[in-house]
């Protein structure tokens, strides 16, 4: 699959993006150089329903402790062992993920509802959506729709639309539901544990939210299909779907009765966990046991004992991108803190939106995570590089951490459909065939309305007090 993802490579193209370890390798340079330049300082900290927060008025110089060029390379490994918990939770999990993902249960079931509903056009537009949405709210299925662009492609034709209505129906659906992030482990869960706020708490307010981004983004889709379809030379794509030959007929797994006892333990395990969450007081020690007891039951049973642990291996190289990264980040983190800068930045960005209304503080939280968004795409890498700094920050603007982490949530989940720096964004445009130009000319005005709709959400949150 990944050799197929760089083969439409543009020949306008006069710039390469850095790599995003290169970019967050030349940010802890930047946070060396800044425990020269900045003045060194600190706030007081207590703890507070189990949050340590800064005691906003308690900022004060300290002694300057600049980080040399060893230090900065030491500061890798500490920022791993600062993250270790989130690290080893993001690896565990993803190689539970990639069991169920060689099950094909998740693939079977999608087809299943393909076979039962494939010719009742436009009532698989919002269900296919909604599917989607529910697994990238719940296990944040990203990069794993790119698999599902060819059969969506393969069904929005079959009912009268075209790539482009098959490749929204499944990256759209997901995109909202990883946005919506109700139970996102790589997102949410790495925030709120970053932030200290109860694990997946404000979940009611989360989901409210979800489900007017899906209906709008559902509505959205529904109406530039209807047009396509009345009239295919409105199609974005109309040369791509002139140009293109016969599909080649593609296998597609029968739903069985093993995929259905997958299922069922995905959804139970996900259901206990909810429970634990929020009867028992869960945190992400239980909640990887727990997925770990979801992945051997499925696996042993599916795939056997050798195939399960090698799928398990095969999940978390998978998720090794996102892993690490947490702990690159974390070290900008520990430059700053063994710096005596860190409060620096935090007291700097809270006298330079401190004087704005509440409103207006919020919203430019959520610019900086929409900015930070284009150089740092990985969800996790973003939360473990903004959390620690946003989450004080809040503090000292009166804002709740619980919209803070609203605001990352909002500006992470959602750029990854208009960024070219999202990987799984140009994968499954390659492989649909569909040029980022066009997918831009189709996405930029469900864009707006999303950022539209954020801030919105963001604002509401403040009013209401989300916790």
């Amino acid at each position: 699959m990944n050799e197929r993802t760089n083969a439409p490579e543009s020949k306008r193209s006069f710039f390469k993006m850095p790599h995003t370890y290169a970019i967050i390798m030349a940010i802890l340079i930047i946070s060396v150089i800044l425990t020269y330049t900045l003045p060194a300082g600190q706030f007081d900290r207590e703890k507070q329903d189990g949050q340590t927060v800064v005691i906003d008025g308690t900022y004060r110089a300290v002694e300057s402790a600049p980080v040399n060029l060893f230090g900065l390379f030491e500061a890798i490994p500490q920022g791993m062992e600062a993250g270790a918990a989130i690290i080893f939770y993001i690896f565990l999990v993803g190689g539970v993920f990639g069991i169920i993902r060689q099950t094909g249960a998740i693939e079977a079931g999608i087809n299943q509802l393909i076979r039962r509903f494939g010719q009742k056009g436009h009532i698989m537009i919002p269900m296919t959506m909604f599917v989607f949405s529910i697994a990238g709210a719940t296990i944040g299925m990203a990069e794993e729709t790119i698999i599902f662009v060819p059969i969506g492609i393969m069904l929005a034709r079959a009912l009268g639309y075209d790539a482009m209505t098959g490749a929204a129906i499944v990256s759209l659906g997901a995109a909202v539901g990883f946005a919506g992030g109700m139970l996102n482990p790589f997102t949410v869960g790495v925030a709120q544990s970053i932030a200290e706020v109860p694990l997946f708490s404000g979940l009611g307010y989360r989901t409210a939210v979800y489900i007017v981004f899906l209906a709008v983004t559902i509505l959205y889709v529904m109406n530039y299909a209807r047009k396509v379809k009345h009239d295919p030379a409105r199609s974005l794509v109309y040369d791509l779907e002139q140009r293109r030959s016969e599909e080649a007929a593609t296998t597609i797994s029968r739903f069985s009765k093993r995929h259905a006892f997958v299922l069922l333990v995905l959804i139970g395990g996900i259901t206990l966990n909810v429970i634990g969450i929020f009867e028992w007081g869960w945190y992400l020690t239980e909640l990887t046991a727990s997925f770990l007891i979801i992945g051997m039951i499925a696996g042993i049973v599916t795939l056997g004992v050798n195939g399960t642990f090698e799928s398990l291996i095969d999940g978390a190289k998978a998720v090794t991108f996102g892993a690490l990264i947490v702990g690159f980040a974390r070290a900008i983190v520990v430059i700053l803190e063994e710096g005596r800068v860190i409060d620096t930045v935090i007291y700097g960005l809270s006298n330079a939106v401190g004087h704005l209304p509440t409103f207006f503080a919020v919203i430019g939280m959520y610019a900086v995570q929409l900015i930070t968004n284009f150089f740092i795409p990985s969800g996790s890498g973003q939360a473990a590089t903004t959390m620690p700094i946003m989450a004080p920050l809040s503090d000292l603007l009166g804002i709740e951490r619980q919209v803070a982490v609203l605001a990352f949530q909002y500006g992470d989940g959602l750029t990854n459909m208009i960024f070219p720096t999202s990987a799984h964004l140009m994968a499954f445009l390659a492989i649909a065939g569909i040029p980022y130009e066009q997918w831009l000319r189709f996405v930029w005005k469900l864009f707006a309305i999303w950022i539209a709709l954020a801030c919105a959400a963001l604002l509401l949150a403040v009013t209401l007090g989300i916790q």
